[in-house]
């Protein structure tokens, strides 16, 4: 989960025999209490179906308010067209392939994936700070 600057927010890796918009929840649910002020999220279109309704419900009491999942889906055209927010991922997924660990599979433990990730989130964001 990435901010509008495409920096971590939150991160959770999971063992490929489990759908994506199902591992989705466990991420969902640690952004309810740990990012409050999160009003929207932008997902790609294999997280249509029941998890748009599911984070709808998410957030349903007194003073909290509702998080809005947006799919973003392709373009109908069939050719390339740069999509609002999507590139934002995107560019995300570039930053992380630049580190050594994360351009190929290594890791056999979803944890030991989860660390390197915010390792090299850490890195990035030190870099552009001392560069001020």
């Amino acid at each position: 989960m990435t901010d509008t600057l495409g920096l971590i927010l939150e991160v959770h890796v999971h063992a490929a025999n489990l759908q994506d918009r199902d591992g989705a929840k466990d991420l969902l649910l640690r952004l309810k209490t740990k990012h409050w002020r999160l009003k929207k999220i932008w997902a790609a279109a294999g997280y249509r179906g029941q998890l748009i309704e599911w984070v709808h419900d998410l957030r349903q009491g007194p003073g909290q308010r509702r998080i809005e999942l947006e799919i973003v889906a392709k373009s109908e055209v069939g050719k390339f067209v740069v999509l609002p927010k999507r590139w934002i991922v995107e560019r995300t997924f570039a930053w992380l392939g630049r580190s050594r660990r994360l351009s190929k599979d290594y890791e056999g433990l979803c944890e030991t994936t989860e660390t390197w990730i915010l390792i090299a989130m850490i890195y990035l964001m030190t870099r552009r700070l001392a560069r001020r």
